[in-house]
This record gives C-alpha cells, sequence and structure tokens, in this order.
C-alpha cells in the first residue's frame, strides 16, 4: 500500500484475521462523526504495522528455508517466561495471565 491512499476496505484486507477485520468494521461502523478519523487512523496504523510484520516474517521464512539465520534482534523471552510462571506458583489464585 505505498503511497495508495488507505480506505477502509484496504485496512479490513490489511489487518488478515476475519476476527481483527471484523473487530475494525464493528468500531468503525459504532464510531459517532466526531471521532471516525481518529478510529480509521488507528486502525489505519495497525493495518501498516500488520503489513510490516508480514513483510519480516516472509524475510524469516525465506532466510530459514534457504538455510540461513534469520536477519535481526531475537530477544529471548525465556527467562520472562520463567518470572511470570513463579509468580503464578506463589500466588495461584491470580493466574499467569
Amino acid at each position: 500500500m505505498s503511497g495508495e491512499q488507505w480506505t477502509i476496505e484496504t485496512i479490513r484486507e490489511a489487518l488478515g484475521a476475519p476476527s481483527l477485520a471484523q473487530r475494525f468494521l464493528s468500531e468503525i461502523n459504532r464510531a459517532p462523526a466526531h471521532e471516525l478519523l481518529t478510529v480509521f487512523a488507528k486502525w489505519e496504523r495497525i493495518a501498516k504495522n500488520m503489513q510490516v510484520a508480514f513483510v519480516e516474517a516472509d524475510e524469516v521464512t525465506a532466510a530459514e528455508a534457504r538455510g540461513e539465520e534469520p536477519s535481526g534482534v531475537w530477544i529471548d523471552g525465556g527467562e520472562r517466561v520463567e518470572r511470570i510462571r513463579q509468580a503464578a506458583d506463589r500466588n495461584p489464585t491470580r493466574g499467569a495471565a
């Protein structure tokens, strides 16, 4: 979508997941007139971010298919996940959500 105007249809298509597209359509359809531009801009930004994420995912997939290490900085979230698990173990009534 580089250089093209975003529309409700192009945003819906760029979101990919039907549930996300439905959420967008629901929000844009229920927004009061004075909030339409704000809601549209929010979802346009989300759609642009989704497009970038899809391109990056395709690049990672292609690199792995060639037997290469994917480019970029990769963060190991294992430590954070372990801290969340330990916190949930200490307070089982709260959960780890």
